[in-house]
């Protein structure tokens, strides 16, 4: 397994745990429970968690109404999508 392999794998599992978060959070807010701060949501999306937190967002219909949320999801990917070019052209 080659290091880009390896780079992407771990991008690809962080993108499934932060869509994860997401979608336990809507659980937790929907039965009224304790939940996962803001500041852990965003934070996750700029820990190029990008993809997950757009797609888990979306899917789940969840903090889709703020404003900041959007733009994080937003450019969060977009750096993300930056992350992963320069990872395929300069990672062997």
């Amino acid at each position: 397994m080659t290091w880009r392999d390896r780079c992407l794998m771990v991008i690809a599992l962080w993108n499934g745990m932060v869509f994860l978060t997401y979608g336990l959070d809507k659980r937790k807010a929907i039965q009224n429970r304790w939940r996962i701060p803001e500041k852990v949501l965003l934070l996750e999306s700029w820990l190029l968690g990008g993809f997950g937190s757009l797609i888990g967002g979306h899917l789940f219909h969840h903090k889709v109404r703020k404003w900041y949320f959007q733009v994080t999801w937003w450019m969060s990917s977009l750096l993300l999508a930056g992350i992963l070019f320069l990872i395929l052209q300069w990672i062997p």
